[in-house]
């Protein structure tokens, strides 16, 4: 029988990827959006890559009459794929109510109803963020945690949740996924990272930039201790993250009770390394300047990503320059997103 899968935030930039992995290796896909930071456009295009069908709901996690009616509507849900959530680090700094309100109040809200419902699978989004400022790289999984902004500490409390839940009732599987930075588009280039208003993100920056939405790429500091005094950090194709939830899903099948990955390439790359290459696949030096550093920044960060590759045989395939060739595709044919 074919495993149907419950995807939360589904129409955004890792959702609309993973469930085109998802529908490409047979599952059955069911989205739950709100279309608050992403366009339903997206899974327009998901039907387009794979053609075949998925079935959408516009709903709020936090909705749980709402929740619990498409439970009961699509049942047999075998699990859940679980992105919805805020994820802007500074905007958490300065709306943190709203995170925990939005990022926790809807996972509580959900495992309620997907224990309500005996759908005990869960594979949950979450970030590298809750190593804080780590001691030593590559990052293992096994680091001392913490969190350095709302949005961080979010992650970190609902991984911290969804471990009391495992503990309390072992029958759950659940499957926490680190990620890294995510950047690149589909390679068919009408799928991508599409953010409202001005990016928080390098690479989506970068991109406008390219287009000549925005003046130049603006990077915070250069004297990190690095090699060439910008932040390092470990950025992984989207596609290759989404594949790794395909394998995870597999994990949960043989009950696996609670297991943590870091999704990231093992490398890492500065800023002037990124808009280098970015550069390389527009074709032409994109402008920079040097600012003051951002508070909360740190200076190097990538995984070590070798648990995934033994236990879920998981490894990350493209390299930096696919990364940016990919993004510069997307936003070349689509400057304004999906909005056009």
């Amino acid at each position: 029988m074919t495993k149907k899968i419950l995807v939360t935030g589904g129409a955004g930039y890792i959702g609309s990827h993973t469930c085109v992995e998802l529908l490409n290796s047979g599952y059955e896909v069911v989205v739950v959006d709100n279309l608050y930071n992403a366009n339903e456009k997206s899974l327009e295009v998901v039907k387009k890559i794979t053609g075949k069908d998925l079935t959408f709901y516009k709903a709020d996690i936090r909705d749980e009459k709402k929740i619990d009616e498409i439970f009961k509507k699509e049942k047999n849900i075998f699990g859940v794929i679980h992105f919805a959530g805020l994820k802007a680090v500074g905007e958490s700094c300065q709306i943190p109510l709203t995170y925990y309100d939005n990022n926790i109040s809807g996972t509580l809200v959900l495992c309620e109803v997907m224990k309500k419902n005996n759908c005990k699978n869960i594979i949950f989004s979450s970030s590298a963020t809750v190593y804080g400022d780590p001691h030593t790289v590559p990052i293992k999984e096994d680091f001392p945690l913490s969190a350095t902004n709302p949005y961080g500490r979010t992650k970190l409390m609902l991984e911290q949740i969804l471990g009391d839940v495992y503990t309390a009732d072992k029958e759950w599987n659940i499957v926490l996924l680190r990620y890294f930075n995510p950047i690149g588009a589909h390679e068919c280039g009408d799928m991508g990272e599409d953010p409202n208003g001005i990016p928080n993100n390098l690479l989506p920056y970068i991109s406008q930039v390219a287009v000549g939405k925005l003046e130049k790429v603006n990077v915070f500091g250069n004297d990190y201790d690095t090699h060439d005094g910008t932040g390092v950090r470990d950025y992984i194709h989207v596609v290759d993250l989404a594949k790794g939830h395909v394998l995870a899903l597999k994990k949960l099948a043989a009950n696996s009770g609670l297991s943590v990955y870091n999704l990231g390439t093992g490398k890492g790359y500065s800023v002037l390394d990124v808009i280098k290459n970015m550069s390389i696949a527009v074709g032409r030096e994109l402008p920079y300047v040097i600012t003051e550093r951002r508070s909360g920044d740190i200076a190097t960060c990538y995984a070590d990503a070798s648990r995934a590759k033994e236990e879920l045989g998981w490894q990350a395939e493209y390299d930096i320059s696919r990364m940016c060739e990919d993004s510069w595709r997307w936003q070349s044919k689509h400057p304004d997103g999906y909005k056009e």
